[in-house]
C-alpha cells in the first residue's frame, strides 16, 4: 500500500526532477539540507504543512499541486506508478540503469 507521505515525496522529486534541480541545489534554495528532501521524496518521514508550502515555493507551484490528483491516471494503472515508484527510491546511477534497460526493451520490441 503506497502512503500519503510516499506518493507527495514522489510528486516532489518528479517536479524537482522536471525543473533539472538536484536534491541540494532545491535545499539550498529553500534551506533545507539536501538529505532532508531525499528522506521526505521517499516518503520516509512526515512533515508539516509548512515544509511542503516551502518545497512548493521553491519549486515554483502551489501546495494544491503536490497535494492534487495529478497522479491520478498513474495511480489508476497499478503497473507504471508502482514502476515509478520504485524508481523513485533508487539513485540517479541506477534510475539511468533503469530507463537504459527499459529503452532498449521496448526499442527492441518495436523493431521486432
Amino acid at each position: 500500500m503506497v502512503t500519503f507521505a510516499q506518493t507527495v515525496g514522489a510528486k516532489i522529486r518528479l517536479h524537482r526532477m522536471a525543473q533539472n534541480l538536484t536534491q541540494d541545489k532545491l535545499g539550498e534554495l529553500i534551506g533545507m539540507a539536501g538529505s532532508y528532501l531525499a528522506q521526505i521524496e521517499r516518503g520516509e518521514i512526515n512533515v508539516k504543512l509548512q515544509t511542503i508550502e516551502k518545497i512548493a515555493s521553491g519549486l515554483h507551484m502551489s501546495v494544491h499541486d503536490l497535494f492534487g490528483d495529478q497522479a491520478g491516471s498513474l495511480q489508476e494503472n497499478r503497473w507504471i506508478w508502482e514502476s515509478v515508484l520504485l524508481l523513485l527510491q533508487q539513485d540517479e546511477a541506477k534510475q539511468r540503469q533503469a530507463h537504459r534497460i527499459l529503452k532498449a526493451l521496448l526499442t527492441e520490441e518495436e523493431s521486432s
